[in-house]
């Protein structure tokens, strides 16, 4: 199966101003094309610091990035965005949405740089809200929908772009039980329809979920898990 992103040698030093923060150290790790990958790790151990690399939200310090082949760790900034706007989707614990937007607007906004025309662009967003159940909700604003109803359209949105690569950070934190679990599936569903899903969470039952878990501990790869059944 094709690596759809693999990681080389990767650390991430912090420097601030006399004090040096090591991060994350000679992190090596691949993601084949169409996984389910969940990252876990206590506090520190450079969860949120590999999600942010992995985004292109962040460089490395030192080693290679390369996402469909493509060594992005050296790209400038306005390169770096490209990548996030065409080939990344993000699903966020606190949703992300634009208050002033409705549910089809928030999930136009990574269409924007698709340079679609308007209509397309209002069709695909009507597709993506009605394949989260979110048919009936398309003119709601953020402030009247569930926390629920809101990842619903994170998702939506993760998805507008055709992304390469799904991000999810902590995805059902802010969420009850039952709530969880429905979103829970619905990443389980994009992963069965053969996108590539890469999750941080803190909650080794959702880990399950995944294929593999890649746990960190103090900015290093601990061990990696695989998930029998899965």
């Amino acid at each position: 199966m094709r690596e759809i992103v693999r990681i080389q040698d990767i650390r991430k030093t912090y420097f601030l101003g006399p004090v040096t923060l090591p991060v994350l150290k000679d992190v090596n790790l691949s993601f084949p094309e169409g996984s389910f990958t969940a990252i876990m790790g206590p506090s520190g151990s450079g969860k949120s610091t590999l999600l942010n690399l992995l985004g292109c939200l962040d460089r490395p310090t030192e080693g290679k990035y390369l996402l469909e082949d493509v060594d992005v760790s050296t790209m400038d900034d306005d390169a770096l965005s490209a990548i996030r706007n065409t080939r990344i989707g993000f699903i966020f614990q606190s949703f992300n949405l634009i208050s002033s937007l409705n549910v089809l607007e928030n999930i136009e906004v990574p269409l924007f740089y698709q340079h679609l025309g308007k209509q397309e662009s209002r069709r695909r967003a009507k597709e993506l809200a009605k394949s989260v159940g979110l048919g009936h909700r398309f003119n709601h604003y953020p402030n009247e929908l569930s926390g629920g109803e809101c990842q619903r359209v994170a998702i939506a949105r993760s998805l507008a772009n055709n992304p390469a690569i799904i991000l999810a950070d902590e995805p059902t934190g802010n969420l009850d039980t039952k709530t969880g679990e429905e979103i829970l599936h619905l990443i389980e569903n994009l992963h069965q329809e053969g996108k590539t899903i890469i999750m941080v969470t803190h909650d080794p039952e959702i880990a399950l979920e995944s294929e593999r878990t890649v746990h960190l501990r103090d900015g290093e790869v601990e061990r990696i898990e695989e998930h029998k059944g899965r």
